[in-house]
């Protein structure tokens, strides 16, 4: 069956309609994903540098390595990847910086858990759960439904 074909073909009774959307679809949604994976680790780490940085005046390595659950040699893996794509700076034994490319990566990444935090909790989600769910949720929506779930949690604290 051609690819046409396929995309024309009925649902057949008592199937949901949504099983499987046509290929171009299907496709951008596994192209989205792919992307969002490539992007999510790096948005992570410089998120929480930014994050250590702005509340407790500094962001180590160490830090790192504990809050994320890895070992430092991850860690040290990670920053040096970091460093070349010109997100951090850092020396050895010292403290890590954002650069200002890394700042605006991690206020852009802060702002996009934040919205999806919020619309969990606004949707009756209790804070740890909401905390754990956007944590991956926040690299995998798109812009309109960041601006829709938005857009809700705003009208839910509206009286």
């Amino acid at each position: 069956m051609s690819d046409h074909e396929q995309r024309h073909t009925p649902t057949p009774p008592g199937h949901s309609g949504d099983a499987l959307p046509p290929v171009e679809q299907h496709a951008q949604q596994y192209e989205a994903v792919r992307n969002a994976h490539e992007t999510e680790l790096i948005e992570d780490y410089v998120e929480l540098i930014g994050d250590l940085i702005r509340h407790r005046g500094e962001a180590r390595a160490a830090d790192i390595a504990n809050r994320m659950a890895v070992s430092q040699a991850t860690v040290s893996k990670m920053i040096r990847r970091l460093n070349e794509l010109g997100l951090v700076t850092s020396k050895p034994y010292r403290s890590l910086f954002l650069t200002e490319e890394g700042q605006k990566m991690a206020q852009t990444s802060r702002a996009r858990h934040d919205v999806v935090l919020h619309f969990l909790r606004a949707l009756g989600v209790d804070d740890s759960t909401a905390r754990i769910d956007a944590e991956g949720m926040e690299h995998h929506v798109s812009d309109e439904t960041l601006t829709i779930m938005q857009r809700f949690t705003e009208q839910q604290r509206t009286p």
